[in-house]
C-alpha cells in the first residue's frame, strides 16, 4: 500500500508546529478529518511507533522532541459531543503518544486539552491548554518554556498558548513545580484568590478548593505571595512555609524536602497530627477517611511511606499508635456509579 510521501509528512509537522500556509492547512484538514478511516494515514503512524518501540537506542534519544510532537494533539475526553478536527486527530495519534509518554509520565495520567479552532484560523491563535492529575495519580508535566514539575493526585494546572510571552498558570490543586528562569518575564500561578511570582526556582503549592488553604513551600530561589485579601506582598526565602487559611497568613521554616517526597512517590510524616495524616491518606489512596474519635487528632505522626499500599500504612500507623482502623469496601449505589473506599479510624482502649 502506498505510505505518504516526505513533503506530505513535512506539512503535517508544520500544520502541528504552527508554521503551515493556508494551503497545508486545508490539505491537512482535509486528510485528519477521515483519520479514522485513512488506512494509509494509520499505517503509517503506526509503523512509525512499532520503529520507535523497537529501536534500542530509543531511551536515549530526546523525547522532548516527540512530546512536542504530540503535545498539542493530546486532550482529555470530556465529551462525545465535541466533533472537530482536533479531536479527530488526536484519536487517530491516541495508539502513538500513550507510548510516547510514558517514559514521562512515571505514575498517572496525562490529559491535554485543546480549544476549538474553526476552519481556516491561523495556528498562532490563543488557546487554552489543561493538565489533569486523576485521584490517586501523579502526573509530569513540561511546560513549553521549559518550566517542568509535577501534578498530586485531583489537581489541574491551565494555562494558555502561546505560553513563553505571558507564563501564567492556574492551578487547582498541588504542584511541585522547577520554573525556568526568565528575569524578563516572570512566572506567575494564580491559586483561588492567590497569586505566586517567580523568575526561576523550586517549590511546592498546595491549593485544594475544598480545602480551603494555600500552602507554599520553598526550596531555593525566591518568591513573591499576594492574595486579594491580604494587602502587602510576602517575599519567602529558601526553607519557609507560607499557609494562608481562615484570612491568617502564617509564616515558618521546614524541610522542603517534606514537601518534595510526593513527587519521587514518598508519602511522609513528620510529626504530622492526626487531621493531617488523615487528609494526606486520603489524597493518596483516593479513600474517605473518617476520624471516630476525637481524641486521636492529638497524636502526631513520623514516617515515610514508599510505594506501601493502604493496608501496609494503616498497619504500621496502628503498631506505633493506639489506634484501630477498619476498611469499607466500595459500595454500588442507586445510580450504577461507586462510593469511595472508606478507613474509619478509632482509639484502641486497653484491655482490662
Amino acid at each position: 500500500m502506498k505510505m505518504l510521501e516526505q513533503n506530505e509528512i513535512e506539512r503535517i509537522s508544520r500544520y502541528i508546529n504552527g508554521m503551515a500556509d493556508s494551503s497545508d492547512i486545508v490539505w491537512v484538514e482535509n486528510l485528519f478529518s477521515y483519520g479514522r478511516k485513512n488506512q494509509e494515514l494509520k499505517n503509517h503512524l503506526e509503523n512509525d511507533w512499532e520503529n520507535e518501540l523497537l529501536d534500542q537506542s530509543t531511551s536515549d534519544v530526546d523525547l522532548n522532541m516527540m512530546l512536542d510532537r504530540v503535545h498539542h494533539l493530546i486532550r482529555k475526553k470530556e465529551s462525545q459531543k465535541r466533533k472537530t478536527l482536533v479531536h479527530r486527530m488526536a484519536i487517530v495519534y491516541m495508539k502513538v503518544a500513550a507510548v510516547l509518554l510514558l517514559p514521562l509520565v512515571v505514575a498517572g495520567s496525562f490529559y491535554f486539552y485543546l480549544n476549538n479552532t474553526p476552519h481556516g484560523q491561523v495556528a498562532d491563535q490563543v488557546v487554552n491548554s489543561e493538565i489533569y492529575a486523576p485521584m490517586g495519580s501523579r502526573v509530569a508535566f513540561n511546560l513549553p518554556d521549559g518550566t517542568t514539575g509535577w501534578l498530586n493526585s485531583g489537581s489541574k494546572l491551565t494555562y494558555s498558548l502561546p505560553f513563553s510571552e505571558n507564563r501564567k498558570v492556574s492551578l487547582e490543586g498541588e504542584a511541585w513545580f522547577d520554573v525556568f528562569h526568565n528575569e524578563k518575564r516572570p512566572f506567575e500561578i494564580s491559586a483561588g484568590s492567590s497569586k505566586i511570582k517567580v523568575l526561576g526556582t523550586s517549590f511546592n503549592v498546595s491549593a485544594y478548593n475544598e480545602e480551603k488553604y494555600v500552602e507554599v513551600v520553598l526550596q531555593n530561589g525566591k518568591v513573591v505571595f499576594s492574595d486579594n485579601i491580604k494587602s502587602d506582598e510576602v517575599i519567602l526565602k529558601p526553607s519557609e512555609r507560607l499557609v494562608l487559611q481562615d484570612n491568617k497568613l502564617e509564616v515558618n521554616t521546614v524541610d522542603p524536602s517534606k514537601y518534595k517526597g510526593w513527587t519521587d512517590g514518598k508519602l511522609i510524616f513528620r510529626g504530622d497530627d492526626m487531621a493531617e495524616v488523615a487528609r494526606r491518606i486520603e489524597r493518596w489512596y483516593d479513600v474517605k477517611v473518617e476520624i471516630a474519635d476525637h481524641d486521636l487528632v492529638h497524636f502526631s505522626f513520623r514516617a515515610t511511606f514508599k510505594d506501601d499500599s493502604l493496608e501496609e500504612v494503616l498497619k504500621l500507623l496502628s503498631m506505633t499508635s493506639p489506634i484501630d482502623y477498619k476498611i469499607i469496601p466500595r459500595q454500588q449505589l442507586q445510580d450504577g456509579t461507586y462510593e469511595k473506599e472508606k478507613v474509619i479510624l478509632s482509639k484502641r482502649f486497653k484491655q482490662i
